[in-house]
């Protein structure tokens, strides 16, 4: 009697079959990351619309927004509107009392609230930063969205290098000033002004100051600059200014004709997310005109708005 033989696989249609699943894996790699992204995008496009509420219980309430900021260390809208971001305990715990006493926001007293990131201020498509403060221990939790403080610079200008400012519905307070805004003040239309945007969350060390949005600089965008511009932010010092174009957080320090400001800045492929004064998220292109994007910040610039 003879005896058959078993066939099985030679080495070559080993090395084709692998071969082939190579080739599906790589084409379904990007089909995956893709998938991904819309994911984490669409996650980021309902924090800002959750932020746009929040802001819209806010006025329902106190007939205002919050104001945008309060020296440099008092305080921003960030801590204004924990109660409607339902985190009333925070709120209750932040001492208001240490008004213009240093820097507040990072004091012992007030660590234990601004230590803790807020999922709902948290695009999940940049890289969380550790909370570390200047000296190295836990300090500051920074986060990814920040307030329309207008066309020009975060301090105001009323021209900046021939861009003249046409107002916005946030703005730095200093300690007699008092600049709260509301929607009679956005003459321009709620659906043609930006309420708030992506930022970026800077370098852990050397520290960098973008996306500490409880510290007044950080708590704003301003429009001097496009969506993901190559153009620098600009700080007020080399110390929190750590300059990384590659990962599209390109810093100098502030000066007087490139005064202190902060672009809109994100981790989606094309552009930045938003919300507007009515409450709808958009997704801006960072292809848009330099003038449209800057038109969408002002609230009585009375300008004529292109497609974005």
């Amino acid at each position: 009697m003879t005896r058959k033989r078993a066939r099985g696989f030679t080495l070559v249609e080993l090395l084709v079959v692998i071969a082939i699943i190579g080739v599906l894996i790589a084409l379904l790699l990007p089909a995956v990351q893709q998938a991904r992204e819309a994911a984490r995008r669409m996650q980021c496009s309902n924090n800002l619309k959750q932020l746009g509420l929040a802001m819209h219980n806010y006025h329902d309430t106190y007939g205002t927004f919050p104001y945008g900021s309060i020296g440099c260390c008092y305080g921003t809208w960030q801590v204004a509107i924990l109660p409607q971001l339902e985190q009333t305990a925070l709120y209750d715990n932040y001492d208001f009392t240490l008004k213009y006493t240093g820097n507040t926001y990072g004091s012992s007293a007030n660590i234990d609230v601004t230590s803790k990131r807020l999922e709902m201020l948290t695009c999940p498509s940049d890289s969380p930063r550790n909370n570390v403060s200047s000296s190295g221990t836990v300090g500051v939790a920074s986060h990814n969205y920040a307030v329309n403080f207008g066309n020009t610079g975060y301090a105001q200008q009323d021209d900046l290098n021939g861009v003249k400012f046409g107002g916005a519905p946030f703005s730095y307070n200093g300690s007699n000033a008092k600049k709260i805004y509301g929607f009679r003040d956005v003459v321009d239309g709620t659906s043609n002004t930006m309420l708030a945007a992506e930022v970026l969350q800077g370098a852990e060390s050397p520290l960098d100051l973008r996306g500490y949005t409880y510290w007044g600089d950080a708590s704003g965008f301003e429009t001097y600059l496009a969506p993901n511009s190559s153009q620098p932010d600009a700080l007020y010092t080399a110390t929190y200014c750590t300059n990384q174009p590659e990962r599209n957080l390109p810093c100098v320090v502030a000066t007087g004709s490139y005064p202190t400001m902060f672009g809109s800045r994100s981790r989606h492929p094309g552009g930045v997310q938003t919300v507007l004064c009515d409450g709808s998220a958009r997704f801006v292109s960072e292809n848009i005109k330099l003038d449209t994007w800057r038109a969408l910040s002002t609230t009585r610039g009375s300008e004529v708005l292109s497609e974005f």
